[in-house]
């Protein structure tokens, strides 16, 4: 059973191959981060452009390398949503217009479970049920993943997702866009101990989180000049990390999960993924993240997650194309459709 995943949900365009047997077969991804940095943030219209000249030939490709005819796929798989509506779209025409040439089942895919999902391109040990921290751009939230399809939001940010406070206070500190991968690494030459801001929301029960507090934080130490940017973005990523690791903590408390899973383009940040490994370590729970390559968007994750879905029996989309901006995973279940 072998399964391609196509991925367009924001700025990256992915597509892939995973082989029920043989794992990942082949994958390719093209990064939209040149063209958008000329305006500091993603520009809808033109990811959706881009989109469109580049996912045939990472396609062609992926094929080759795998050694794959279209028609001796299992399915394809498409993410559906949440995301850019024109990008979605882009990729849902494409991925239903080969599975109608091909003759082969057209999967609708959930990019949060998409992520979610990713540790197990490299690891076949984690299984339902555990808990999921999932931080990216768009998205803070713990999720209690039951089984396939079956999920709980424990909590979530209230206003900026994690990645999107690393991106503002890169851009506060002239980092330019993308700016969280260069904060951090800023932040590695900071001295520890200058300045503390912070830990939003940790002085209240409960789960969610908020952010944007703490963006507030550091433009007043910018606007002060008392610190060093290095100083700056180390007490920045030591606050997230913070809070970040203690929700966590109450969440694996609260649910008892046996493990975790750490998923997003901010689980590839090395202060976080220490801070949670010291952390589930000690609640003796093992902790799950994907490689640093899929922690951002790929193909990869939604060839599996399409994978899974056909092996549960997961239906056919349809001929019609449909896409999602806003789709909360909570609505999702095994017969779900967009």
């Amino acid at each position: 059973m072998r399964v391609l995943g196509i991925e367009t949900s924001c700025d990256e365009t992915g597509v892939a191959i995973v082989d029920a047997e043989a794992g990942l077969l082949a994958h390719r991804l093209y990064s939209q981060v040149d063209l958008h940095a000329l305006y500091g943030g993603v520009v809808p219209e033109l990811a959706s452009r881009d989109h469109i000249r580049r996912i045939l030939p990472l396609l062609r490709e992926v094929l080759d390398e795998a050694g794959v005819e279209g028609p001796e796929l299992s399915a394809v798989a498409f993410t559906a949503g949440p995301g850019l509506l024109g990008a979605l779209l882009t990729g849902a025409s494409v991925a239903r217009a080969l599975a109608y040439g091909w003759g082969v089942p057209a999967l609708a895919v959930h990019h949060l479970e998409g992520h979610l999902l990713a540790p197990l391109l490299d690891d076949a040990r984690l299984s339902f049920p555990f808990l999921v921290l999932l931080v990216s751009g768009g998205h803070t939230q713990l999720i209690l993943a039951r089984e396939l399809g079956e999920y709980e939001l424990l909590g979530e940010s209230i206003d900026d997702a994690a990645g999107e406070a690393f991106d503002k206070t890169a851009k506060l500190l002239g980092l330019g866009y993308p700016g969280g991968p260069a904060l951090s690494r800023l932040a590695e030459t900071g001295a520890a101990g200058s300045l503390r801001l912070p830990r939003p929301m940790l002085d209240r029960p409960g789960l969610d989180m908020s952010f944007s507090g703490l963006k507030t934080a550091v433009l007043t130490a910018v606007q002060k000049g008392e610190y060093a940017p290095a100083a700056v973005a180390r007490a920045f990523e030591e606050a997230v990390t913070d809070t970040l690791v203690e929700k966590t903590r109450r969440a694996l408390e609260a649910s008892r999960a046996p493990a975790l899973v750490v998923a997003g383009g901010v689980a590839a940040n090395r202060r976080l993924r220490a801070g949670l490994e010291a952390m589930a370590g000690a609640q003796g729970v093992p902790v799950f993240f994907p490689r640093p390559a899929f922690c951002t968007d790929n193909g990869a994750m939604i060839a599996l997650a399409g994978l899974r879905r056909l092996q549960a029996g997961g239906a056919d989309s349809g001929l019609a194309i449909r896409a999602r901006a806003r789709w909360p995973l909570a609505e999702l279940t095994l017969e779900h459709s967009v």
